[in-house]
C-alpha cells in the first residue's frame, strides 16, 4: 500500500526536475480539463507536449486528481 502523503511532493523538487512550479502543472492540467480524462491520458499529454519526466507527469497528474475530487 502506498503511504497517504506519497504523492505530495514540494514546488522546490517539482521546479527542480520539470522547470516550472506545481501552481503552473495545475494550470496546464486544469485548461486540457484533466479531470474529466484517463489518468494515462493526462501523463502522456504532459509527457508528450511538455516535456515532463515521466514520474513527474504521474505525480503531478496524481496530485491534481486528488484534489480535484476532495
Amino acid at each position: 500500500m502506498v503511504k497517504a502523503d506519497y504523492w505530495d511532493v514540494s514546488d522546490e523538487q517539482v521546479v527542480e526536475k520539470t522547470g516550472k512550479p506545481i501552481e503552473h502543472w495545475m494550470k496546464v492540467l486544469k485548461k486540457f480539463q484533466a479531470a474529466k480524462k484517463n489518468s494515462n491520458d493526462v501523463v502522456e499529454h504532459l509527457q508528450n507536449d511538455h516535456d515532463v519526466p515521466r514520474y513527474w507527469a504521474r505525480t503531478l497528474t496524481t496530485n491534481f486528481l486528488k484534489k480535484a475530487v476532495e
